[in-house]
């Protein structure tokens, strides 16, 4: 199995959505997700990507592996792993044709992880960043500024707890990034349609703060034009 392309459009895409599955899973598990995406978005290109290494649990695939993970270690583990993501991302935009700035990484669990920290990277990598039951491998300096990025995890998450949302999204909103975080009640470690609905709703309806600036620095511009 490789990645998945779950919707081509006709045209040129006009976006790019890449999906990334938790560990022990497989990109089929995130097509559901991916389907939903493609029918709000029938212009963007939409791919489930595989993870490059079996999983040490026994079956899918993991972008790093959990066995003797800790707290201290995960951020090495991450770090050794970030190459080859930010080069399949990379990867599908030029094949794609599509820019960072209209690039959304998704990720659910450890899929999230990467994501998340992928914005640490000195290269731009991508418009929005949606985490799903994620987390960061340790709290970031600052994100990219350009990137705007959306939390979304079930408070019965006893996989990977909501705290971890939590506490990202207080850390950034003090850093002045662009970010939105939904904790859901009686959700677990899971991508339902509750979580599916919350994130599409974020991502149709939160206007990133780049651009609401750009809107007011114009404004700024024309009222001191005027005078």
């Amino acid at each position: 199995m490789t990645d998945i392309v779950v919707q081509q459009p006709a045209g040129t895409p006009q976006q790019l959505f890449m999906l990334h599955h938790g560990v022990g899973a497989t990109p089929e598990g995130l097509v559901p997700f991916g389907r939903r995406l493609a029918q709000e978005f029938p212009e963007a290109l939409v791919v489930s990507l595989q993870g490059p290494q079996a999983s040490d649990l026994g079956q899918g695939y993991q972008w790093f592996s959990v066995v003797g993970i800790t707290e201290e270690n995960r951020p090495e583990r991450v770090a050794a792993a970030m190459p080859a993501f930010v080069k399949a991302v990379q990867d599908w935009q030029a094949r794609a044709g599509v820019s960072p700035e209209a690039t959304a990484l998704v990720g659910f669990s450890q899929g999230a992880i990467m994501a998340l920290e992928s914005t640490q990277q000195d290269v731009f990598l991508a418009g929005r960043v949606l985490a799903l039951s994620g987390r960061f491998a340790q709290l970031p300096k600052a994100p990219h500024a350009h990137t705007t990025l959306h939390f979304v995890h079930g408070k019965a998450d006893k996989v990977m707890h909501y705290g971890y949302t939590v506490t990202a999204a207080e850390h950034l909103v003090s850093l002045g990034s662009d970010v939105t975080a939904d904790v859901i009640p009686f959700v677990g470690h899971e991508v339902n349609q509750d979580v599916v609905d919350t994130a599409v709703e974020r991502l149709l309806g939160h206007l990133p703060k780049r651009h609401w600036e750009a809107v007011h620095q114009a404004a700024e511009q024309d009222d001191t034009a005027e005078d």
